[in-house]
């Protein structure tokens, strides 16, 4: 079966050679079908204000919202986000009301924040609304009466027209609408009808819908099903419900996933014969976690100093090297100067350029092999996950299916040359299919499950190490049998469930938890330690066993730092000890020794100044240095 973005695509799941596939090979980078991979995310978030009757639902969707604020302010404050009130009664004017000047704010509906940047002040309003939302959210919104909706397609121009009048590139666009109402309309009315055609709309303008139910028994065939159908242009009988708690612990641990487009590493083209290419993309299995940027302030006022890197050319004269040309140039401009006995040669970028791309970017098939001759520890690199893009060549996805379950089937891989980009390495590379695995009763499923091919880095000779084993590998090494037995059970209770998509990078959450306290004086109590465990429980089963290791390998030698003397006033005056016998000191071999193996540094001044005069005759003056005395002693030698 197909996953949901592929099925998607349309078309037969399994490889028809009757139908006739039109595969374009243009090489034209300004192809009107390249999807546009520069622009911002927006989310809007709308909240049902019926949910205000229960005010404990309430209270859970504005902490949700809460949780997205802060989450993109931590990771990317850049992408806009917006907030909005359906079903009020009231419709005061927003935070930063200005940025509505080209938006009719309809009735029943009320802009709280409009489509823009986060920032911390916008954090700070919310928050403050917070504080004070049981007591003020009624009377300053209100909530319409008798429990009824407003116009539900009225509340999507508005959000429409939010989208249309951000003043940025939009690469996606999120709508999450928080309710716990199975349908705003009945079934029978005209708004009911007026709503599903408006999903068409949002269809239309690739304008993504979510629902989030703030109940866990929510029915979504009244009206919901039909309408997400519509919105994705799927096929209602394939609808599947989502689980309302994963929507909310997904929404409320971090913002909204983001497009498929955006996670992406980027896409390129398969060539698997002469004249017959697939288009594709790759990603990573995990998101990379970067620490903020450092940057240089100014002491006095904590400005930001501004680098700038400038390449400057200067001539000097042959006769007296004095500079009589200096310019500057572009980067581009520059180049690289070698000489060749007195010949010199100039490298220019675009020269360095040339050498690097030896061929255009993309993958090339070689060959096929057993999955079996792939070895385990080959692993130098991490791994990425191939998905095939049908916008780039028309039918790559039936083909790729095809060569996929080709390889399933005959437990082949393909391996090919890869170059991720210009100006990359080439890599060999093995591409092994892999299946969309099916987790029951996880609320955190992973984002790239479907099937797909899995790119394995193949590793050059020097990235392959031989490790000689035989210094630990050997009997003195080895322990008693019971001494294994015991460590076999000490193994078997490590157990933990590891699921990688919540757990959380310390360095990073503790970093985060000090800006929250800095910033917003947000404390948390984590302190980059959530996704660890218990501390004080792993002591408490450490020391159960603790006594039958110590029977079984003897207890271990605690090793005390030496503690250095008292600083005291005696300490320093005291002499220091010669590491030199003074009677060796009156034999003249023993001098000559020393002063050849350049080790007259280890007598002490005193006994420096006796060989001075015992064996030259020379008083020197009291206050001379040690470093001095050595080089006198040297001098008399040499003569």
């Amino acid at each position: 079966m197909y996953p949901d973005s592929m099925a998607a695509g349309g078309g037969s799941p399994f490889w028809n050679p009757d139908i006739d596939v039109v595969i374009s090979d243009s090489e034209d980078d300004d192809d009107e079908t390249k999807p546009n991979y520069k622009g911002l995310e927006a989310l809007i978030f709308v909240l049902d204000a019926n949910l205000y009757e229960s005010f404990e639902r309430f209270s859970e969707a504005l902490d949700i919202v809460r949780k997205a604020l802060i989450s993109g302010l931590l990771v990317d404050n850049k992408d806009l986000i917006g907030i909005v009130f359906a079903n009020t009664a009231k419709n005061p004017n927003p935070f930063e009301a200005y940025s509505l000047e080209n938006v009719v704010v309809p009735p029943n509906c009320a802009v709280f924040l409009p489509l823009g940047e986060l920032s911390k002040s916008i954090v700070e309003h919310y928050l403050r609304f917070m504080e004070t939302a049981e007591e003020d959210f009624g009377k300053k919104y209100g909530v319409m009466g008798n429990g009824g909706n407003a116009d539900f397609s009225v509340m999507l121009r508005l959000c429409i027209n939010l989208f249309e009048n951000a003043g940025y590139n939009l690469v996606s666009s999120t709508l999450v609408y928080l309710t716990d109402r199975a349908t705003p309309h009945p079934t029978n009315s005209n708004l009911y009808q007026r709503a599903l055609q408006k999903a068409k709309d949002l269809e239309g303008k690739e304008i993504e819908f979510q629902v989030v139910p703030m109940v866990d028994d929510f029915d979504y065939d009244p009206f919901y099903k039909e309408f997400l159908t519509l919105v994705e242009d799927g096929n209602i009988a394939e609808f599947e419900p989502r689980n309302p708690e994963e929507l909310r612990s997904l929404l409320s641990d971090r913002k909204l996933r983001q497009n498929v487009l955006r996670r992406s590493l980027g896409h390129f083209k398969l060539s698997l014969g002469p004249d017959l290419s697939i288009s594709a993309r790759y990603y990573n299995y995990f998101k990379l976690r970067f620490m903020p940027r450092k940057v240089r302030m100014l002491r006095k006022d904590n400005s930001i100093v501004q680098q700038k890197h400038v390449t400057t050319v200067r001539k000097e004269s042959q006769e007296d090297k004095q500079i009589v040309e200096e310019f500057q140039v572009k980067q581009t401009g520059g180049w690289y100067e070698i000489n060749i006995g007195d010949m010199p040669i100039r490298i220019t970028p675009q020269q360095i350029n040339r050498v690097r791309n030896l061929h255009a970017p993309g993958m090339m098939l070689l060959g096929f092999k057993q999955i079996s001759e792939l070895p385990e520890n080959w692993y130098y690199k991490p791994q990425n996950f191939m998905y095939p893009d049908e916008k780039i060549i028309s039918g790559s996805k039936r083909l790729f299916r095809a060569l996929w379950e080709r390889c399933l089937e005959r437990n082949k891989m393909a391996i090919c040359l890869f170059m991720r980009k210009r100006k990359s390495i080439p890599r060999y590379v093995a591409l092994i299919p892999v299946e969309g695995a099916v987790i029951e009763g996880d609320i955190y499923k992973p984002l790239l499950s479907g099937d797909g091919f899995k790119i394995v880095y193949l590793p050059f000779a020097k990235h392959i190490r031989n490790i000689d084993f035989s210094n630990w590998n050997n009997i003195q090494n080895e322990a008693s049998e019971e001494g294994v037995k015991v460590f076999e059970k000490v193994v078997g209770k490590l157990r933990t469930t590891f699921q990688s998509n919540i757990l959380v990078d310390p360095t990073v959450e503790a970093l985060q938890s000090n800006l929250l306290a800095l910033a917003l004086n947000i404390k948390t109590d984590s302190a980059g330690l959530s996704g660890m465990p218990d501390a004080k429980r792993q002591d408490e089963r450490i020391a159960k066993i603790l006594p039958s290791l110590n029977k079984i390998f003897g207890e271990d030698e605690v090793m005390t730092s030496k503690k250095r003397p008292a600083n005291t006033g005696d300490a320093r005056n005291a002499a220091k000890v010669p590491k030199v016998d003074a009677s060796n000191l009156l034999q003249w071999d023993y001098i000559q020794q020393l002063a050849k193996n350049d080790s007259l540094g280890s007598c002490t001044i005193a006994q420096l100044r006796d060989i001075l005069s015992i064996h030259f005759d020379t008083t020197v003056p009291a206050q001379m240095k040690k470093n001095d005395l050595v080089a006198r002693v040297k001098e008399l030698l040499e003569k």
